[in-house]
């Protein structure tokens, strides 16, 4: 017979998983992005506060610890020409698995933009004008062990050719050149972002060599192998859920889904009528944990962990989600999003109900609100790479 899993079951486990109840936080922020995967790292300060909401006592130095000294994460390009944050365990796979593929677009988008920009006539020159660019700009690195993007650009030349962006539509821009070949270079596992330049909110991210950063480099995986393990890892953190939720997230095409999926031999279940796998070792029953809430921040990992969301957002879709299917800053309880949160004129943060959750919900976000202003310290948050919210531009006059 086919398991049956309902709406509440599947929250039981999207908080247990997801380490949002009490019992569950994490101690340091690499157990955090583990559990989720990766975390959400295109809004640098989502990083932060999804990591604080999971962990007991986290705070800002907890986060840069990981990350530029220990280097237990690492920002890397990943799913859907997205920047996550992993641990060193999972960015390979993630690496291999999706960043490949993205690396190969990158490179083909490129070459056709040098030629575009005049630098070669044809596909086989600007390969040849790129490749030997490429040797300039990792020399570079090398010798200095990290630059800017802007000071990649002042080495040579060719690094600060300008490229046209989106010529000919209302939003067409330029960039220097040495921009768009740290990030093929990033999403090929051959340079890091490391430090930014300003605070912790800052997305302007000093560059260095991947194996300056880590000795050693990435461990190597096959792409197979790589996909069938992040399929494996996606189930086990986002699961039970339909294939086409994975193939979302993934960015992957149908046949890769389907062919990493079919190596794991999953468990089909029951979805209130829409058909969800499981792993075989994972269909036992979740316990109901205590009322939990949370404050999550844009972008965070597990609303943007599935395509289908209906059965943790209802129908707040339309005031938490930007133009371009970005969420902003959400308010939950037991397990389902019942409003939104951000910062007024002064920054203090500002909680709006969407729904009536009565008065221990209430006092419950009112504490986790408190938790939060007290890991800011007056630090105030803007939206990037995204657009604000319905909720977000109300809240905020």
């Amino acid at each position: 017979m086919v398991r049956r899993f309902d709406v509440a079951e599947r929250r039981a486990r999207l908080a247990s998983r997801h380490r949002l109840t009490a019992d569950t936080r994490a101690d340091d922020p690499v157990e955090v992005a583990r559990s989720l995967l990766a975390l959400h790292g295109t809004d640098p300060s989502s990083v932060y506060v999804g990591a604080w909401a999971r962990m007991r006592d986290g705070h800002v130095r907890d986060v840069e610890r990981a990350l530029y000294e220990d280097r237990s994460l690492i920002r890397l390009l990943g799913m859907r020409r997205t920047v996550f944050v992993a641990s060193l365990d999972v960015a390979p796979v993630l690496q291999a698995a999706c960043s490949r593929a993205v690396a190969a677009r990158e490179r083909h988008l490129l070459l056709a933009m040098l030629t575009e920009a005049g630098v070669a006539t044809d596909a086989a020159e600007a390969a040849a004008w790129l490749t030997a660019t490429e040797e300039v700009a990792l020399r570079a690195l090398e010798e200095r062990g990290e630059v800017t993007a802007a000071e990649l650009a002042d080495e040579d030349p060719r690094l600060g050719t300008v490229l046209v962006l989106s010529r000919g539509k209302s939003y067409e821009g330029r960039q220097k050149l040495a921009s768009r070949l740290l990030l093929l270079l990033a999403a090929e596992g051959l340079v890091v972002r490391g430090r930014p330049r300003g605070t912790w909110t800052s997305h302007q991210y000093r560059w260095a060599p991947l194996t300056d950063w880590i000795p050693g480099g990435l461990a190597d995986w096959s792409t197979q192998e790589a996909e069938v393990e992040l399929a494996r890892r996606w189930l086990r953190t986002f699961g039970p859920a339909p294939a086409d939720d994975l193939r979302w997230w993934a960015g992957w095409t149908k046949t890769q889904t389907k062919r990493a999926l079919s190596e794991l031999h999953p468990v089909e279940v029951d979805l209130d009528g829409v058909t969800g796998l499981l792993l075989p070792d994972d269909v036992a029953e979740t316990p109901q944990p205590e009322p939990w809430a949370a404050l999550l921040p844009a972008l965070d990992s597990t609303p943007m962990g599935w395509q289908n969301r209906g059965w943790f957002l209802g129908d707040h879709g339309p005031r938490l989600f930007d133009r371009n299917g970005n969420i902003g800053p959400s308010l939950w309880w037991n397990g389902r999003i019942v409003g939104g949160w951000a910062q007024d004129s002064h920054g203090e943060i500002v909680c709006r109900f969407l729904e009536d959750v009565g008065a221990d919900a209430r006092s419950a976000v009112g504490t986790e609100a408190e938790r939060l202003t007290s890991r800011l310290g007056g630090v105030r948050l803007t939206a990037r790479a995204r657009g604000r919210t319905w909720l977000e531009e109300e809240l905020a006059a």
